[in-house]
């Protein structure tokens, strides 16, 4: 019953988008706890489900149009409305409200993810991820923190002053499955260029994005920075946070590095990791391979004491 609800409700809203100027509308959930969106009759006012939010960052998009009405519970059981407008592609729920956003730089929405690594005794990072730069980038990213995927990931292309990619991730079965889930390409943001510490997801073509990703490291020169960003695919979905420690300091820049991989160098061959035996390969070849021990989101992006989530 609850599958049939949704599909009439889908069905109402392509009629009325159609009928009117079609909006593609992103709605994201900015509160630590998931939540239901409903879509709100023209006529009768009655709600219809279209779909749930996961907690801290999820995104969801509906082909609306302008006037449309959506409502959810926040967390203190508070009813808020939201209506659709042009020019603001969009939407924070939140708690006391929804903000519209205009899709400018504003990073009050921006979700902390701490991962720890075994360079030292288990020294770790954070990442700001700013779902404004690229929604179903970020949303991808976080769903696969929350899952535990990036945990015990190998660290398998690091090459200073330039980037390490990773996302190859330890259970054979996930990266199996992952390998396959793509999602489109972002827009780019605009007025956000690449620089050293932020992440992008890898690619191979357009609308080929799925698990694997990259950091730009420190030191890259202009030259370098100028190539990212190129592709597609390639849009930065956060930074690492420097406000605690430059990122010449931190973990990331102590990475160790095998060069790049073939046949541009002597790293690990990424063609041999995805198979069921393929971090035997990493160990056996390549023993000083640096790690992601864990990653998670932290409750409260202004908070740097590590809290998880």
């Amino acid at each position: 019953m609850r599958a049939l609800r949704f599909l009439v409700a889908a069905f109402w809203l392509v009629a009325e988008s159609s009928a009117n100027d079609a909006l593609q509308l992103g709605f994201r959930n900015s509160m630590p706890s998931d939540v239901e969106l409903f879509w709100e009759a023209p006529d009768n006012g009655a709600r219809h489900s279209v779909g749930t939010l996961p907690a801290d960052g999820g995104i969801l998009w509906q082909t609306t149009a302008v006037g449309h009405v959506f409502s959810y519970d926040d967390s203190t059981g508070e009813r808020q409305r939201v209506t659709a407008s042009a020019g603001h592609p969009f939407v924070s729920l939140g708690d006391g409200g929804a903000d519209m956003e205009s899709g400018d730089d504003s990073n009050d929405d921006e979700v902390r993810v701490r991962c720890s690594t075994t360079v030292g005794a288990g020294e770790s990072f954070d990442i700001l991820v700013r779902p404004h730069w690229s929604p179903l980038g970020a949303a991808r990213f976080l769903d696969l923190v929350r899952q535990k995927y990036y945990d015990d990931c190998a660290l398998t292309r690091v090459v200073p002053r330039f980037l390490t990619q990773l996302g190859i991730g330890a259970d054979a079965q996930a990266r199996s499955a992952w390998r396959h889930k793509t999602i489109k390409d972002d827009p780019r943001p605009w007025g956000v260029t690449f620089q050293p510490g932020m992440l992008s997801f890898a690619g191979g073509g357009p609308d080929s994005r799925t698990m694997e990703i990259f950091v730009v490291m420190p030191g890259a020169p202009p030259s370098v920075l100028a190539n990212f960003g190129t592709n597609p695919w390639e849009t930065p979905f956060g930074i690492v946070d420097t406000f605690a420690k430059p990122l010449e300091d931190s973990a990331v820049a102590r990475w160790h590095s095998y060069g790049d991989l073939p046949p541009w160098g002597k790293g690990p061959d990424h063609a041999k990791i995805y198979p069921q035996d393929g971090y035997e390969y990493l160990r056996r070849e390549f023993p000083k391979l640096d790690y992601l021990k864990k990653c998670w989101i932290v409750a409260d992006s202004r908070n740097t004491g590590g809290e998880e989530m």
